[in-house]
């Protein structure tokens, strides 16, 4: 059965993305702790390729090691282990697939024991305590993407994906409740916008016209003090400015106490689409719209009912890695989803992260965890990792 989801996307840069189906960034906190990819992780893409995915993008990967999100992350950088790279990306792309890495900097929710977080501002509250950035250091970031980038086109990746939501840096610095700049990079939507839009320009004057480069912003920090709808609509308009190929919409900060970004805003069903409806209206770059996406004709509205131009599937992807096959074959494919009494915090987070360990070593028959045992064996896995990570960057 045909229908917009088995439609190629063509990007601005000239490059055409197979359907319209995406695997969306997780972290997936497959790296080897000392920020180089697993073989547990290339097989993990590259089912997620030969499901039919037209693209996956790899979540949390950091331009810089001292800012890390978890000690699982890849690093792109001069300690990069390139023929690791070159592997991830080559099983990533079968069948016809992009694979691209997402461009991260966690700022001032980077984790503690391998970090000094800091943001654009310096906090002190409840659950966050950060120093803020020097001006030297704002200004150095767009090389440090960039250096990213073109470690990312060296190892074969078909693009690159900048993040700026989910409360990270780039992300706080469009946030009011992080930045409290009164310099060039604070104040209004247009000036807190500043930094991410020299990033790209930098990015794109060194990886060139015809390499895609995407971006994701929050709809929503779902916050008070946060970024609102309509600051974010401003930032899409920006975007439209700029030479970005793929804008993706999704939602929520990892602000210490928040609702996490990966749980919905209703009870069921895509979370972001009347954002998304709206940005595809304020600009001509694609649209894709991340968030909730677990039926087959949830993906199906949001193309036709032209919302997006492309629909990004994260947890769906983790129960069933074929899931874009099916659904671009005309089968429902329901997915048979986990429930739990009570999960404690963190821990359906923590379920999803280890099933997709589960999945790249070819064991999810055998995953039977329950959220609190995922979360313990998640926590004990980054802790183990911590003395392997400061014994490579320090």
């Amino acid at each position: 059965m045909h229908t917009m989801m088995n439609d190629p996307l063509d990007l601005p840069c000239g490059v055409q993305l197979k359907n319209r189906l995406f695997k969306a960034a997780m972290s997936d906190s497959l790296g080897d702790g000392a920020g180089n990819p697993t073989q547990a992780q290339m097989r993990l893409y590259e089912r997620w390729a030969e499901g039919g995915a037209a693209l996956s993008l790899i979540g949390e990967v950091q331009v810089s090691p001292h800012y890390p999100e978890k000690p699982g992350n890849l690093v792109l950088g001069p300690l990069s282990d390139l023929a690791g790279l070159q592997h991830l990306a080559q099983r990533g792309s079968r069948n016809g697939a992009q694979i691209w890495p997402q461009l991260g900097h966690a700022g001032a929710l980077a984790h503690a024991p391998i970090s000094t977080p800091k943001g654009p501002s310096a906090l002190n509250v409840e659950g966050l305590r950060c120093g803020g950035m020097a001006l030297s250091e704002i200004q150095a970031l767009p090389t440090a993407y960039t250096q990213a980038a073109l470690c990312a086109k060296s190892a074969g990746f078909g693009g690159v994906q900048i993040h700026a939501g989910h409360g990270f840096l780039l992300s706080q610095f469009l946030s009011p409740l992080f930045n409290h700049r009164c310099d060039a990079y604070g104040g209004t939507v247009a000036v807190r916008f500043r930094i991410i839009r020299d990033v790209i320009a930098a990015v794109r004057d060194a990886v060139g016209p015809s390499y895609p480069i995407g971006i994701k912003i929050n709809a929503t920090d779902r916050l008070d003090g946060g970024l609102t709808t309509v600051d974010a609509l401003e930032v899409v308009k920006m975007l439209d400015q700029t030479s970005v190929d793929l804008i993706d919409v999704s939602g929520g900060t990892y602000f210490p106490g928040a609702v996490s970004s990966s749980d919905g805003t209703r009870a069921s069903g895509p979370y972001f689409t009347d954002f998304a409806h709206l940005a595809k209206r304020a600009t001509t770059v694609p649209v894709m719209v991340t968030g909730g996406f677990m039926e087959r004709e949830q993906a199906a509205a949001a193309l036709q009912n032209a919302d997006a131009d492309a629909v990004g599937i994260a947890r769906a992807l983790a129960l069933s890695p074929e899931l874009p096959n099916a659904w671009l074959n005309g089968d429902a494919c329901m997915l048979a989803r986990p429930t739990f009494d009570t999960p404690p915090p963190g821990g359906m987070t923590a379920w999803y992260s280890m099933r997709l360990t589960a999945l790249g070593q070819d064991a999810e028959e055998q995953f039977d965890l329950t959220p609190a045992q995922a979360l313990q064996a998640y926590e004990a896995r980054d802790a183990a990792r911590v003395a392997t990570w400061r014994h490579q960057f320090d």
